[in-house]
């Protein structure tokens, strides 16, 4: 079976200097974010020869990219130039709770002043590609 190019990317890009536990738990959160804003992303639920059920996962890929703080900041201004659908997390995020207190330290800063840890987007390949110029696969 030949594989599929798909027209879109979904791309998560994460700082290179986290910690392990930070990048897998900012990648989540960023994923998380990328299939709320369009529900048609998400594929049908699974199930298997049994008929135990399983949730529904993402219709394509998702790359997973590493990028200094200064990438990721170029990155960011590109995404909002270009008004691509974007998922941030900041590093003041690993100190709150709650989404409430979430959003709360988001809103808080302008978007220049922004202590970026990740962000996710998605929209027509050659876009996100040129949006995350610098980023690498993630090791």
């Amino acid at each position: 079976m030949a594989p599929v190019r798909f027209a879109t990317k979904i791309a998560v890009v994460l700082r290179d200097d986290l910690e392990a536990w930070q990048r897998l738990n900012v990648c989540a959160f960023l994923s998380g974010g990328i299939a709320a804003a369009e529900p048609d992303r998400v594929g049908e639920p699974y199930a298997d020869a049994d008929g135990n059920a399983y949730l529904a996962m993402f219709r394509q890929p998702v790359l997973v990219l590493a990028a200094s703080k200064d990438v990721l900041t170029s990155a960011h201004a590109r995404a909002l130039r270009r008004g691509m659908p974007i998922a941030v997390f900041t590093a003041d995020l690993f100190g709150t709770g709650n989404d409430v207190d979430n959003r709360a330290a988001v809103r808080s800063v302008p978007a220049t002043g922004l202590d970026l840890v990740g962000l996710a987007v998605h929209g027509p390949r050659n876009a996100v590609d040129k949006v995350l110029k610098g980023a690498t696969m993630h090791p």
